[in-house]
């Protein structure tokens, strides 16, 4: 993810510093940001065994056309910034009509900053439910944006249908459960505990236990490394953590504790009960697996 990661951030600067050059061109909308992104989706971009430019269609030309097992997976279409592919219909249409007359079952519909892929056609229902996912990546958080545009990578694509699916059951159940009164941070923790691990919470220990790891929470459980497996361990490790979150004056005095503790013997009771006092104080949550 790190490199669609990447790509992502980039076009959003470009967009940022030349939109208007975006607005008018859309052949730079394809050079400048619609490569770039299927470049880290994976696809071989310069070649023709994975991607086709100027695809001819029964309809007119696709502007391109992208290659998995030898044969055509989908057609995408490109306009230019200017064009709100999400509220337009025409842009849709046209591609469904590239995708139904040339039997291509999907299509991806981009501005560079806005994406649609569609299921192109099906018995009984309407262009725009067959929508599988919409991103609009300048406008959404980057991570959300990040997820849902992986499905359309390489590796990906051929399931695009069910992933899209699971990650729209995922967005409703998530906000069901926030409009029945869960909160948000419940449900997060819920959805990355780790199942089947003995982690309990600061609070529980006795002081006699050997943690095999430790995490803190902080917009989701992160590990942290363990300098040594005991709960003195377990409280130089949120020094540390809590050292790199802090500033100045405040980032050296967390230095100049962590220095003096990890130099003297610590009765794991002793540790526990900084730990506590560290919680408390701090404001955080620290689970230990033993």
């Amino acid at each position: 993810m790190d490199e669609l990661r990447r790509a992502v951030l980039n076009v959003i600067r470009k967009i940022r510093s030349h939109r208007e050059l975006y607005v008018k061109n859309e052949e730079a909308v394809k050079q400048h940001l619609i490569g770039e992104i299927f470049q880290a989706l994976g696809w071989d971009w310069n070649n023709p065994e994975e991607v086709r430019p100027e695809e001819r269609t029964e309809d007119g030309r696709a502007d391109y056309a992208l290659i998995l097992n030898g044969g055509v997976f989908a057609y995408v279409e490109a306009k230019n910034l200017g064009v709100n592919i999400l509220k337009r219909e025409e842009p849709l249409r046209q591609l469904a009509r590239y995708c139904f007359n040339s039997g291509v079952r999907y299509g991806i519909l981009t501005n560079g900053a806005m994406w649609i892929a569609v299921k192109a056609f099906e018995e009984g229902s309407r262009l725009r439910d067959r929508v599988l996912l919409t991103v609009n990546i300048e406008e959404e958080p980057v991570e959300k944006a990040i997820l849902k545009l992986s499905i359309l990578s390489k590796s990906r694509i051929e399931d695009i249908e069910r992933l899209s699916s699971l990650l729209r059951a995922l967005e409703l159940s998530f906000t069901g459960l926030k409009r029945e009164g869960y909160p948000e941070e419940m449900l997060i923790e819920y959805l990355t505990s780790k199942e089947g691990s003995n982690t309990v919470p600061v609070e529980e220990l006795t002081g006699d236990e050997t943690p095999k790891a430790a995490y803190v929470y902080d917009n989701g459980w992160k590990l942290l490394p363990l300098p040594e497996k005991s709960i003195k361990g377990v409280l130089l490790a949120v020094l540390l953590y809590m050292e790199r979150r802090a500033h100045g004056y405040q980032r050296e005095e967390i230095r100049k504790a962590y220095e003096h503790l990890r130099t003297m013997p610590l009765n794991p009771k002793t540790a526990l009960e900084i730990l506590r006092k560290l919680e408390e104080e701090e404001k955080l949550r620290i689970s230990v697996e033993l």
